[in-house]
């Protein structure tokens, strides 16, 4: 009974000491009066960590440079004289257009160049001008001939024909009826293989202010997007510059989404400057049910926002 006593003794002081090692780091240090030892509360024991630092909110000032730059983003198409054809066809009616631009303060030299002019190069987008740049790509995403205007969903005769979106109906800066330019004009014309990539590419972008992609451009923003890979089609760029350049021009579109975004990934230790385009644009984050799942997780950045009129 007595070797009993011992071996349950034994065992008892045993299992003490690994608790005890568990909880208190232990540590002999010497000192002028001899050895001491050192007893320290372990982190993340008995509520030890609660004075632990929790990761720092992303600086909005810093993500609204890297999303929004201050700028501008510089967009490697050619206009050309595309303006000036527009309003030569009808697609815009320049006193209408400069009307409403004149209740905001007018237009500046730049818009009335790449309204009228003949020999624009590149465009480039920033926050005063976003709302005028997706007007003009509006009117070419209208106008501009392509199949995926004639053959794509918005021809679907369960919606009762394409002069009843949003896209269409919403452009009344026309000379006439927006759809009697519906498709009209072959502004630029693609190759097969360019046509393929704009099919492709306008798939996966989505935008938070619909549920649909720019396959299915029903709003402004569809059109104007699909305007915009056209054009970028023509000038050669490839599948993984056009979506480069499209969050680019959506994030100006939408600067509270794409910052809330921004703050998102920065949250779980992703750069804005490293996230996948593609991935970013598709539904999962740029759709409305997708963004709409993010907010779940995120308090979003509060900043003005685009909407579907002119």
């Amino acid at each position: 009974m007595k070797n009993s006593f011992y071996w349950k003794l034994i065992a008892l002081v045993f299992v003490g000491a690994i608790v005890f090692t568990q909880i208190f780091d232990l540590k002999f240090e010497n000192k002028e009066s001899g050895p001491a030892l050192s007893l320290k509360l372990r982190s993340g024991l008995l509520g030890a960590d609660k004075n632990k630092e929790e990761p720092q909110e992303p600086d909005q000032a810093l993500l609204e440079e890297e999303v929004l730059p201050l700028a501008g983003v510089v967009i490697p198409l050619k206009w050309g004289d595309l303006g000036k054809r527009m309003i030569e066809k009808g697609v815009i009616d320049s006193e209408k257009f400069e009307s409403i631009y004149q209740l905001r303060g007018g237009l500046n030299n730049y818009e009335k160049a790449l309204l009228y002019a003949e020999n624009n190069d590149s465009i480039k987008i920033d926050k005063d001008n976003s709302g005028f740049i997706l007007n003009l790509l509006w009117a070419f995403g209208l106008a501009n001939k392509n199949p995926i205007l004639e053959q794509g969903p918005m021809m679907d005769p369960k919606y009762g024909g394409a002069g009843r979106f949003a896209s269409t109906g919403g452009w009344v800066i026309a000379k006439s009826d927006a759809m009697d330019y519906y498709s009209q004009y072959e502004f630029i014309k693609l190759t097969e293989e360019q046509q393929k990539l704009v099919e492709e590419v306008s798939k996966n972008i989505y935008r938070p202010c619909c549920g649909n992609s720019t396959y299915f451009p029903d709003c402004n923003h569809g059109l104007a997007m699909l305007g915009l890979l056209e054009l970028l089609a023509a000038q050669g760029l490839s599948e993984e510059e056009m979506y480069k350049i499209a969050l680019k021009v959506n994030s100006y579109w939408f600067p509270e989404t794409y910052l809330t975004l921004a703050k998102y990934f920065e949250k779980r230790g992703v750069a804005w400057a490293e996230v996948e385009p593609k991935e970013v644009l598709g539904s999962v984050y740029s759709s409305a049910s997708g963004y709409q799942e993010i907010l779940k997780e995120i308090k979003p950045v509060s900043l003005p926002s685009g909407g579907c009129g002119v």
